[in-house]
């Protein structure tokens, strides 16, 4: 009897998760139940599962609204029937089609309408929706000739009084309102919860016709649908990329030749291989995923973009030759039964990256190619978030400002304790985990064989591609399998460097040839010392560091860095280990044979996905199948303890009856495996991302001014750009603020010189930098200030922020002086008389008094205007010139020693340890060399971080495998001397200052073990 129920789908407006939804009706004893979201059917597969699972009929629908008005409910006769209304709304949320006041004609699809929205005819599928409360309206003679199209309309929308007042604040955060000013229009009505089923047929037991009529509805709607099967490929992806899986095969056998003789020449073993894994290609009839991602990268290849293929893909030669990938799976010994074998049902996992500036045109010919009534991006539902919570629920009960921002900024149980705070706590607990609104997964493209409508309405975000309304895990449930189209900054630093190298040396660099790159000497010299900033994955303080402890100096050894580093490896203490055993070989040994035999490239140590399988198979005797829910728990698709715990009872039984291990043993294995439950990469996975590193720092050593300043155009790096510059100013760049003569948007490179874009200039309008350039390009430079002023319309505040910072020193005048002449233009400029260049006056000259600047004005503006001083370092602006007694230079020669040093912060990443928080420091001193501390948690009580400047530090120095760091003692932040543009103002002396800046990474994982926690065996179990 309930044809209009809503879930917290129903978004801003629903209380009910599916789950509570569903578990309420089982409680009642109701046998059939209907879904009707409000413009959506984002939980209709959700809310089949859990009704079959309660023994519940679901049907599924949707409550259509249009400017907040209920103007129908849809519901669905048969599955065809949600793919009739799919259309429609998507026709509204795609292509601005206006919803009509009433429904279209629906073949499959019961409509019924609220009495507030009466159509002049019913049409035989339509009937009228009459509440319990509306009953005595049926005496009306209008009404009553209408009683054999009614049926019971009975919404449920909340379950309790509390849950009513909660979707009170949700519509008051819906029309951005406050709970007071809602009107009995904006809520549902205080009846829409359940109750049973009799009493409900009671209340209309004198209209018999209209429980007839909705035990009617309920008895010929269906909802039948197949879901993916357990062990099954068969999906609702695209089937064929030509006409048949024959030809598919046909096509792929020959490119993947053809791609072989293009890698290896005639190579007996790489044409094995990739026979091979045709011939499981083919059975598991996976061709046309593997030709669909062939012909999106032949079309990047086409347009010239740069792509990375990465994920467990790489570890295919089908894949290699086919050049999705750029990784050889024989030179590295990949496991192929990490990406595909047989027991696996879904297609393999192709991660392909391009640059950030070339994504949407990837995107757009996916939707040109495959048609844009096929393919569409996985949905995300975006939950309210704690900040969100507390502010939207505050600002329901009108609070102010002051206290909405009091609210989101602090934890709360520093909250004020007054009642309308608990109230907001109250309900605010209450809305953790309600979806707030629907987005586009950041990768997830899927490509239908029928049209994707027939499962799903979709959405059109801000972004401009269409979105599904359901999530990744519903459409891996339902068959509709993702490719995943990412985009990155690091290739488009990697292309802008290329092709700033051809502007500027006239120099063609194939940098997509990796073996220019890969191993390379030079290259591998400065990987040992950790010289990366700037460099794809591998800038990272944390990740210098290692690559210094490991004295990494080849490819292979990348590769296992780019794994250690991830936190699954790490947490469970064996990136500790490694380093130990990378360092001291002949330490150790094998903890089993089976662990030398399949994981003497990493010392025995689990480093890679596929190391856990291989020990869970060869060590474990686990089976295949077990195999993959190993794989499928250290993805992440479903990434969790639980997956683990699943074959946990089947490898110590297999271990301890089938292999013999001892118990001992059993549990020290199951114990490294497990710890893998955290994130940790697949082997191929690494070995992708260290070619791309490869890469970067290729360009970096060899053209490291277009290298650094493509890493600051692109603004995606792990530091803030004054880093960046720093970097560039240390490889012999000349570093020039910008100027209208000279600087483009982005930063530009002449000779050795550095001209910093308008892009750097802190809330200078986007515009105006675009009109500069654009009005350069067409009628030449700007001779004066006037010039200037004449051609570009700007006010005066534009026009001093670029004298302050000295984009007018062509003019060969002081600041001071440009400033009074441009208050002066511009007092009786008229704006009609901008851009009339044929019969302009001459530009007048003014006779001004020279006005003294003092030495750092220029600093201080440049602070002030960009975040950071440009024309000086740090350090000359600081009141002592002491500098320092120890250098960075020097650090080995000190272990163990105290030293007294002088430093710049650049960035502190917050570190959880068993006592409290502790702080890792990256700094550099006078001389521009970079170095690490260590703040451990009683340090800091006393001694703690106020803000970005230059520190005294006083600590000892530890070398941990060649790599130093200080544990520091004691610090403090060094005064700077006064702002010398105020001088006369003491209020503004110290003002500027507070824009020094510092980078500051938080982290909540747990802490990391300590080498004695370890424990991992260095000798014989066996």
């Amino acid at each position: 009897m309930f044809l209009n129920c809503h879930t917290f789908h129903s978004l801003r407006y629903g209380t009910l998760s599916v789950q509570n939804l569903v578990e309420q009706a089982a409680a009642l004893g109701i046998k059939e139940l209907v879904l009707t979201d409000i413009n959506t059917v984002t939980a209709i597969y959700d809310f089949k599962k859990e009704c079959e699972k309660a023994g519940i009929k679901p049907i599924v629908g949707i409550e259509v609204r249009k400017e907040n008005k209920l103007r129908y409910i849809a519901i669905a006769k048969e599955f065809s029937g949600i793919g009739e209304v799919n259309k429609m709304l998507t026709a509204h949320n795609c292509d601005g089609v206006e919803l009509s006041e009433t429904a279209p004609e629906f073949k499959q699809v019961f409509v019924i309408y609220p009495l507030s929205n009466l159509p002049e005819n019913l049409k035989e599928n339509e009937f009228i929706g009459i509440r319990e409360e509306e009953l005595n309206v049926l005496i009306r003679p209008e009404f009553k000739k209408l009683i054999p199209k009614m049926v019971v309309l009975h919404p449920v929308t909340f379950s309790t009084k509390k849950e009513y007042n909660l979707h009170r604040i949700l519509r008051a955060i819906d029309n951005n309102t406050i709970l007071s000013k809602l009107s009995e229009d904006d809520v549902c009505r205080k009846s829409e919860y359940f109750k049973q089923e009799k009493e409900l047929i009671n209340s209309f037991a004198q209209h018999q016709e209209i429980i007839k009529n909705t035990k009617k509805i309920l008895s010929d709607c269906n909802f039948e649908f197949t879901y993916k099967e357990r062990g099954s490929t068969e999906n609702k992806n695209k089937k064929y990329f030509k006409k048949s899986h024959e030809e598919d095969m046909l096509l792929l056998t020959q490119l993947a030749f053809e791609g072989l003789e293009k890698r290896y020449g005639e190579d007996e073993i790489a044409k094995q291989r990739v026979e091979k894994e045709l011939k499981v290609i083919a059975e598991l009839k996976f061709s046309a995923y593997f030709l669909i991602t062939w012909d999106i990268v032949r079309y990047s290849n086409e347009m010239g973009f740069m792509h990375v293929g990465r994920g467990s893909g790489a570890n295919s030669i089908v894949s290699y030759c086919l050049g999705i990938t750029d990784i050889c799976p024989i030179e590295l010994d990949l496991y192929f039964e990490r990406f595909l074998n047989l027991n696996r049902t879904s297609p393999p996992d192709f991660d392909i990256d391009w640059s950030w500036q070339n994504r949407d045109t990837i995107i757009q010919y996916i939707l040109t190619k495959y048609g844009k009534d096929h393919v569409a991006f996985c949905g995300t539902n975006v939950e309210f978030k704690y900040k969100s919570i507390f502010r939207e629920v505050g600002k329901a009960f009108g609070l102010p400002k002051e206290e909405l921002d009091d609210l989101a900024g602090k934890p709360m149980h520093s909250h004020d304790r007054n009642s309308i705070v608990k109230k907001v706590q109250e309900y605010g607990k209450l809305m953790e985990k309600f979806p707030n609104q629907r987005s586009m997964h950041a990768c997830g493209i899927l490509i239908s064989e029928e049209p994707i409508t027939n499962y799903t309405s979709l959405e059109m975000p801000p972004k401009g591609f269409p979105i599904v309304q359901f999530d990744m895990n519903v459409a891996e449930d339902i068959g509709l399998e993702k490719f995943d189209i990412l985009s990155q900054r690091g290739l488009g630093t990697i292309n802008d460097t290329v092709e700033l190298i051809k502007k500027t040396r006239g120099i063609d660099v194939d940098i997509r040839d990796t073996s220019i790159s890969k191993d390379e000497a030079v290259c591998n010299e400065y990987l040992a010392v950790g010289k990366t900033i700037g460099c794809f994955y591998i800038e990272s303080p944390a990740m210098r560091g290692l690559l210094r402890r490991l004295k990494c100096s080849d490819y292979r050894t990348l590769v296992a860095a780019s794994s250690i580093i991830r936190p699954g490896v790490a947490q469970s203490g064996m990136m500790r280990e490694y380093i130990f055993r990378h360092n001291h070989p002949d330490q150790f040994e094998y903890f089993h044979p089976v662990f030398e035999k399949n994981l003497k490239e990493t010392y025995g140590i689990m480093v890679y996905q596929e190391d856990v399988i291989k020990i869970a198979q060869y060590f474990g005797g686990l089976s295949h199948a077990d195999g993959d829910i190993l794989r499928r728990a250290m993805s992440g698709k479903e990434r969790s303890i639980e997956k683990l715990n699943e074959v946990k009872t089947n490898f110590f039984k297999s271990c301890m009856e089938d292999q013999g291990h001892s118990e001992q043993m059993t549990t020290e294995a199951f114990r490294q495996i497990k710890s893998f439950a955290g994130y940790s990469f697949c082997k191929a996975h690494s070995a992708s991302y260290a070619v791309e590193s490869y890469q970067s720092l290729y360009l970096k050593v060899y053209y490291p001014l277009e290298f650094m300043v493509s890493v600051i155009n692109n603004q995606g790096g792990f530091y803030r750009t004054e880093v960046y510059i720093h970097e560039a100013k240390m490889s012999g760049g000349i570093i020039e603020n910008p100027c209208v003569n000279a600087s483009e948007y982005q930063t530009s490179l002449h000779g050795k010189k550095i001209y910093l874009g308008f892009m750097v200039l802190q809330s200078f309008e986007i515009k105006i930098a675009e009109e500069i350039i654009a009005e350069r390009h067409r009628n030449g430079y700007f001779i004066s200030l006037e010039d200037f002023i004449r051609r570009i319309p700007i006010g005066l505040e534009g026009v001093q922020t670029l004298i302050f910072i000295g984009a007018f020193r062509f003019t060969g005048k002081g600041k001071n002086e440009l400033l009074v002449e441009a208050r002066l233009l511009l007092v009786n400029f008229k704006p009609e008389n901008r851009g009339l260049t044929l019969i302009e006056e001459p530009v007048q000259e003014y006779a001004l008094p020279t006005l003294k600047r003092e030495r750092f004005e220029d600093a201080f503006d440049e602070l002030e205007i960009i975040g950071f001083p440009v024309s000086c370092s740090p350090f000359d602006l600081l009141k002592t010139k002491y500098r320092g007694s120890v250098f960075v230079k020097d650090l080995l020669k000190h272990h163990k020693k105290q030293v007294k040093m002088l430093a710049y912060l650049i960035s502190r990443k917050h570190v959880p340890t068993k006592k409290g928080t502790m702080f890792f420091g990256t700094w550099i001193d006078v001389n521009g060399d970079y170095f690490d501390t260590a703040h451990f948690p009683d340090s800091l009580k006393r001694y703690d971080f106020q803000g970005g400047g230059c520190y005294l530090l006083l600590g000892t120095v530890e070398i941990d495998y060649h790599f130093p760091t200080i544990t520091i003692h004691k610090m403090a932040k060094l005064p700077m001397i006064p702002d010398p543009r105020y001088v006369y103002d003491q209020e503004k002396h110290y003002s500027v200052h507070q824009k020094m800046r510092e980078d500051v990474s938080m982290t909540s994982r747990k802490p990391y073990p300590q080498a004695q926690e370890i424990n991992l065996p260095r000798h014989k179990m066996y």
